[in-house]
């Protein structure tokens, strides 16, 4: 299965970098795997909620350029379906079984996601209801993937 990840903004800590590249790794016998960062936007440290939708737009703009058609879309929203990972397991191999071998996962910039973005969703999801780095999370969703794989696959490493 081919699995994307975009991501808005460039990864800046060593240690982000590092877990991430391990995730990678371990996902490469798994999975077609591709990374991509979108820059983010330049906002001033105080934006109106005007402000705000508009970065989210222009960020939502350079997703949308990199969504291949017939990927199906799984956006990371606050307000999205919560699984577990058993279910994500399940979840991903549906997808595969209903025809579509190609995954794209979204996660947003430090605002979220734009409205667009969230509407051409096939899947709103969610890791909790708290608020995580976008940073973080990119490790969270590559663990969780690597997860939902190995259950999948009747593998250690879930328990």
């Amino acid at each position: 299965m081919k699995i994307t990840i975009i991501t808005v903004g460039k990864l800046k800590e060593e240690y982000f970098i590092k877990a991430c590249l391990e995730y990678q790794k371990r996902l490469t016998g798994y999975h077609q795997l591709t990374m991509i960062e979108v820059p983010d936007e330049k906002a001033p440290e105080k934006l109106s909620s005007k402000q705000a939708i508009k970065v989210m737009e222009k960020e939502g703009q350079k997703i949308l350029l990199k969504i291949k058609k017939r990927q199906y879309i799984i956006a990371l929203e606050r307000s999205g379906k919560q699984l577990s990972s058993i279910q994500l397991s399940k979840k991903i191999e549906q997808i595969g079984l209903s025809g579509k071998s190609d995954i794209v996962f979204i996660i947003g910039g430090s605002l979220g996601l734009s409205s667009e973005i969230i509407s051409k969703a096939d899947l709103l999801l969610s890791f909790s209801n708290m608020t995580f780095p976008h940073q973080l999370m990119k490790v969270i969703l590559l663990e969780q993937i690597y997860r939902a794989t190995k259950i999948s696959k009747n593998e250690p490493y879930h328990k």
